[in-house]
């Protein structure tokens, strides 16, 4: 499976991985800007026949800010290294 992922991108051809890396950055960029996200779920606690009771939650998806600096780097590495080719 990494392999594949691997040899796929490696694969690309120069336009594709500058997109590819610039895709990378930007978003690296905005995970570390946006550390994350609400979303609104909503819960159902009593259900007696026609009488409906719900209860609305809000729950954080969030990422490590180190994981937009991963991306950030990879996609200076791709830049850097389609350069050479």
């Amino acid at each position: 499976m990494v392999y594949h992922l691997v040899f796929t991108i490696y694969s690309l051809k120069s336009a594709n991985m500058k997109i590819f890396a610039a895709i990378l950055i930007v978003a690296g960029i905005l995970m570390i800007v946006f550390r994350g996200f609400s979303v609104q779920t909503e819960k159902k606690v009593v259900d007696l026949g026609p009488v409906e009771i719900n209860k609305k939650e809000n729950r954080w998806i969030g990422w490590p800010t180190y994981a937009g600096a991963i991306a950030i780097g990879a996609g200076a590495l791709i830049l850097l290294t389609n350069k050479r080719r």
